[in-house]
């Protein structure tokens, strides 16, 4: 059973974020404040989950938490930016929706640029530790999955809906044969030479 929380006294919002390693559309963060004491025997790391039941957990989250929000940086500012930089401002976003803000954010993950005014924890694998942490991976993930199947409509040859926009073959494979889209993220490396690619 993940913990129910880090600091016993202390409202906590944890915060994680989905889609730092792809090479098309949003990163996508969350952050989830729950009562002190919940309890939830099916949340875990969202990478542990079927897709099935992520997509439950989801409407669940949403329903039990206190306060939750969800925040997409998209492509062409992670370009501007930086995707490490443009993760930790998606969860900035996702704070941004909570009101009364929380006391403490607990950030999956070893690095973070402070909140203002708002203290935080770093924790390594802390969505597999911490039941808000868990909760903010699966909201990320899950919106945006959706967000990438649906772009697959408007590019149906990346394979988005099955991949998320993640560097597999046929991601790539689409690539060389169509060029990129307007989703792609230009700074990063989308082929393994680069060759191929008009910018």
């Amino acid at each position: 059973m993940l913990k129910s929380y880090f600091h016993n006294t202390l409202i906590e919002a944890g915060l994680d974020e989905a889609g730092r390693g792809c090479l098309a559309g949003p990163v996508v963060a969350a952050a989830v404040v729950f009562p002190k004491n919940y309890q939830n025997e099916f949340l875990n790391d969202s990478k542990q989950l079927s897709k099935k039941k992520r997509e439950y957990l989801f409407e669940q989250i949403q329903t039990d938490a206190l306060f939750w929000g969800i925040a997409e940086v998209w492509n062409e500012e992670i370009d501007k930016i930086n995707i490490l930089n443009a993760s930790f401002l998606a969860m900035h976003r996702s704070v941004d929706q909570i009101n009364p803000k929380p006391e403490l954010l607990l950030v999956d993950g070893n690095r973070f640029n402070p909140y203002p005014s708002i203290p935080h924890e770093c924790i390594i694998k802390g969505d597999g530790k911490y039941l808000s942490i868990a909760a903010a991976s699966i909201l990320a993930k899950t919106h945006r999955d959706r967000l990438m199947e649906q772009l697959h409509l408007e590019h149906p040859y990346y394979g988005w809906d099955k991949n998320a926009g993640y560097p597999t073959k046929v991601h790539r494979e689409g690539i060389v044969k169509y060029g990129i889209t307007s989703y792609h993220r230009k700074s990063f490396n989308l082929l393994p030479n680069q060759l191929g690619i008009d910018f």
